[in-house]
C-alpha cells in the first residue's frame, strides 16, 4: 500500500440512521411536539427496561446526567469528588458546576479504568462521591469500587458515555449505582445526536433529577400544553435547562431497538481487530476481562516503542494519508493549562495515564464498517508496522 494510490477512505466514524430512523424524527416534527413530549416518555421508559431500573431520566446531554446527578447526591461546595485523570473534560468540569474540588485519580495498566489503590491514597475528611468511567466500554470493576464507597461513605456516580450495552458480572451497567449518567452523543453506540439519561433505582433520587432538569418547576411540567396538564406550575428549585426533546426521542427509540445488532457488529469488528493485529508486535490490542461484556465504544491499540521507530503522533499521520481516521481518547485532564493552573497538577504525577496517553490510537468501530473496511484498516497497520520496523 503507498500513499500516492489511495483511492479509499476509511472515516473514524459514521453514525448508523437508516431510513427508519429519518421516518421517526419526521412523523414526531410532524406531531407537532418539537421539544420534551410523549415521545420522550416513552424513550425513558423503554430505556428503563431495556437497562433493567426503575427510572430512567432523559435529559441534553451525559454532562447534564453527570451534573444532576451530582446535585442530586447533595455535592456541595468545597467538597471534593475523585474521578480518573483519564476521560474526558465534562467529568472533572462538572464538578465544579458546584464548586466542588475534582480530585484526579490514575488509571489501571490493563483496562485504563479508575485505579482503586490510587483513589484509597486520595481520600480526605472532604470526598463525597467517586466518579468511575467504563473507559471505551469496558467495565470498571465496580465490586471493589462498591466496596470502597462503602468503606469511605461515598456516593458512586458511574460515566457511562462508552457503556451501552455493558455488563459486569452479569448486571447492566445503569442498575449497579446510586446514579448512572449514559451519552447519547454522535459516535456513540446509541445516538440522539445530543443527548443523555440518568438511571436509578431511588425514588428520591429520581424526583430530584426530574426535578432540576426542567428549571426546578414541578414534576410533569411538560404537560401544561397537553389537555390533561394545566397552565399553572411551581418553582420549587433554581434548577436547569436539560430536557431532551420529542425528534431525538424518536431517533433514540430506533437507536435502542437495535442497540444489540449494532454492538454485535462492534463485536464482530474487535474480534477481527484482534486476530490480525495480537500477531504484530508494534501494537498492544485491548484486554478484556471474563466478567464483563465490554460495549466496544472504542477500539484503541497502543503503540509498542520497542517495535516501531516512530512515534504514535507518526502513526497517526501514516493512517490519515491512506485515508484512515483515527482519534485519541483522551489526553489525560492534569495536562490541561485549567487543571494545572487550577488545582496546581503537574506532568509526572500520574505515570500510567501518561504512558498510554503517549501511545494510544483509537481506531475506526461502528456499525456500517464493511469487512473490506476493517481489513483496510488492517492492512494499513501492517504495512506501518512492516515499513518502520525497529
Amino acid at each position: 500500500m503507498t500513499t500516492s494510490t489511495v483511492t479509499k477512505s476509511v472515516p473514524f466514524h459514521v453514525p448508523s440512521i437508516g431510513e427508519e430512523a429519518i421516518r421517526a424524527v419526521t412523523e414526531a416534527l410532524e406531531s407537532g411536539w418539537i421539544t420534551t413530549g410523549p415521545k420522550t416518555k416513552c424513550f425513558e421508559e423503554s430505556f428503563a427496561r431495556f437497562i433493567g431500573v426503575r427510572h430512567a431520566l432523559a435529559v441534553s446531554s451525559c454532562t447534564a446526567a453527570l451534573h444532576l446527578s451530582l446535585d442530586a447526591a447533595g455535592l456541595s461546595e468545597g467538597d471534593e469528588v475523585l474521578i480518573p485523570t483519564l476521560t474526558f473534560a465534562a467529568t472533572g468540569e462538572v464538578v465544579t458546576y458546584l464548586k466542588a474540588k475534582p480530585v484526579l485519580v490514575d488509571v489501571d495498566p490493563v483496562h485504563f479504568n479508575l485505579n482503586v489503590e490510587d483513589a484509597r491514597r486520595k481520600i480526605t475528611a472532604k470526598t463525597k462521591a467517586v466518579i468511575p468511567v467504563h473507559f471505551g466500554g469496558h467495565p470498571c470493576p465496580m465490586h471493589a469500587i462498591g466496596e470502597f464507597a462503602v468503606a469511605n461513605s461515598l456516593t458512586v456516580i458511574e460515566d457511562a458515555a462508552h457503556a451501552i450495552p455493558a455488563k459486569f458480572r452479569g448486571q447492566n451497567i445503569g442498575t449497579l449505582s446510586p446514579l448512572t449518567a449514559f451519552s447519547f452523543y454522535a459516535t456513540k453506540t446509541l445516538t440522539t445526536g445530543e443527548g443523555g439519561m440518568v438511571t436509578t433505582n431511588d425514588d428520591a433520587l429520581a424526583n430530584r433529577v426530574a426535578l432540576m432538569r426542567l428549571h426546578g418547576m414541578s414534576r410533569d411540567a411538560w404537560k401544561r400544553y397537553t389537555a390533561e396538564g394545566t397552565w399553572r406550575y411551581d418553582i420549587t428549585e433554581a434548577g436547569y435547562k436539560y430536557n431532551l426533546t420529542d425528534p431525538q426521542a424518536a431517533l433514540g427509540l430506533v437507536q435502542l431497538a437495535r442497540c444489540e445488532e449494532m454492538w454485535r457488529r462492534r463485536v464482530e469488528i474487535a474480534e477481527e481487530y484482534d486476530k490480525a493485529l495480537n500477531s504484530l508486535e508494534a501494537y498492544r490490542t485491548p484486554q478484556v476481562a471474563q466478567d464483563v461484556q465490554h460495549a466496544w465504544h472504542l477500539y484503541v491499540v497502543l503503540v509498542e516503542r520497542s517495535a516501531l521507530r516512530i512515534h504514535r503522533d507518526q502513526v497517526i499521520e501514516e493512517l490519515r494519508q491512506r485515508g484512515i481516521g483515527t482519534s485519541v481518547h483522551f489526553i489525560p485532564l492534569h495536562l490541561h493549562p485549567y487543571y494545572q493552573r487550577v488545582w496546581g497538577y503537574r506532568g509526572g504525577e500520574f505515570p500510567v495515564a501518561e504512558d498510554y496517553f503517549d501511545r494510544c490510537i483509537s481506531l475506526p468501530i461502528y456499525p456500517g464498517m464493511t469487512n473490506e473496511d476493517v481489513q483496510y484498516v488492517i492492512e494499513a497497520l501492517r504495512d506501518i508496522s512492516k515499513q518502520f520496523r525497529r
